[in-house]
């Protein structure tokens, strides 16, 4: 008797381990997750930064080149315009592919994590299934009733 309680016990505790490793597992990707989430953000964030100050410089290269005269103001300011609108346009296409690459950074640890939870359950449940069968609980393959392993 005392030996099956044994068994017991010790099943319990492969049960549990298996448990808090699953557990450390889905923290650890929900953590990386997450940081992938901050880098975008952040990313993202500077380029939106970078083109905010790329068009207030060319905004103000434009009021300069106003205040400079008639004539030569308008073809400084045609100009102006044009190199805004240029820097303007770089700057969205640099942030549209930052946010793209990290849009892309976080996508394989969106596919991993599945996989990980899903082999985990599969391993959880081998183990219940040694347990079972070496407490004699599992029907054998040569018959269908319980084994006696006393």
């Amino acid at each position: 008797m005392a030996s099956s309680d044994q068994k017991s016990y010790k099943a319990g505790e492969a049960k549990g381990q298996a448990q808090e490793k699953a557990g450390q597992m889905t923290d650890t990707m929900k953590d990386k997750a997450q940081a992938a989430k901050d880098k975008t953000f952040e990313t993202a964030q500077a380029a939106k930064d970078k083109t905010l100050e790329t068009a207030q410089a060319a905004k103000d290269k434009t009021t300069e080149s106003k205040d400079q005269g008639c004539g030569f103001v308008s073809e400084k300011t045609g100009a102006a315009k044009e190199m805004a609108s240029e820097t303007t346009g770089a700057a969205k296409q640099k942030a549209s592919e930052a946010a793209e690459k990290a849009r892309e950074a976080t996508q394989p640890g969106k596919e991993k994590s599945p996989g990980i939870l899903q082999q985990t359950g599969e391993q959880v449940k081998n183990m219940a299934e040694t347990v079972k069968q070496t407490l004699g609980m599992k029907p054998t393959e040569k018959n269908d009733t319980p084994s006696d392993n006393k």
